[in-house]
């Protein structure tokens, strides 16, 4: 068997060539490995991309929850008694700062009475309702008992300011009679319902100096309502 030997390379020479027909081996690029790595990028990204957009959409509908609530169907002026008429179910955004009454309440606000002018279209209150007499401090309420004759065709209601007019009987002596016939001014609280003989009770506010005069002007028979100019004072002579 012959032996031959392989000289090593002296410094300077190529370097070793494998033998033909092995091949050499392989070492991925770097564009290789930026590729791979490239998916598990993208898809972390749509991960986070989708993860914003439901977080998102749950603040926007726990913030854009609407309500079922009640407000007004008309003006509503203070004292008078509420009715379903005058009660409308509004859909608002909730907001904490918002108390107003829910449209479940319905039932058990109708009946009772404003304790402000109430404004139509505005959102209805606690505080907007009461089942007590609305009275302001300082003023007494008198049943004031009238003819048909003595009441103006404007249908009277809770809130409406009237005057009293006093009307003495006729005397042949005009010289004793004032000038300008005593008036009183109130407000109405309380409208009752016409008896047989056509005569309705009428419950005013008016000033507690004045309500033992109007319960005498009663007594009399001897007065006249009329509806009171708009903007006028509180009760009073």
């Amino acid at each position: 068997m012959e032996t031959r030997s392989i000289p090593s390379p002296s410094p300077g020479s190529a370097a070793y060539q494998p033998e033909a027909g092995r091949p050499a081996p392989h070492t991925p690029s770097r564009k290789l490995g930026a590729r791979r790595r490239r998916p598990a990028v993208l898809a972390m990204a749509v991960a986070l991309i989708a993860a914003g957009g439901l977080g998102g959409a749950v603040l926007y509908n726990s913030s854009g929850q609407r309500i079922a609530v009640l407000a007004l169907a008309r003006d509503v002026p203070m004292g008078q008694v509420i009715t379903a008429d005058d009660l409308v179910v509004a859909r608002i955004a909730g907001d904490p700062a918002l108390r107003p009454l829910d449209a479940r309440d319905l039932s058990r606000t109708v009946g009772l009475r404003a304790t402000t002018d109430l404004w139509h279209g505005a959102m209805l209150t606690r505080a907007d309702v009461s089942a007590d007499p609305i009275m302001q401090p300082g003023l007494q309420v008198a049943g004031v008992a009238a003819k048909r004759s003595q009441l103006p065709a404007t249908r009277l209601q809770p809130g409406l300011r009237v005057q009293i007019v006093y009307t003495p009987e006729n005397r042949t002596d005009q010289a004793t009679l004032p000038r300008t016939p005593e008036t009183m001014t109130g407000t109405v609280s309380a409208v009752g319902k016409a008896d047989t003989d056509g005569v309705q009770v009428i419950d005013v506010a008016v000033g507690q100096a004045d309500a033992a005069r109007l319960a005498v002007w009663v007594a009399s028979g001897r007065f006249q309502v009329v509806l009171a100019p708009r903007g006028g004072a509180g009760g009073g002579s």
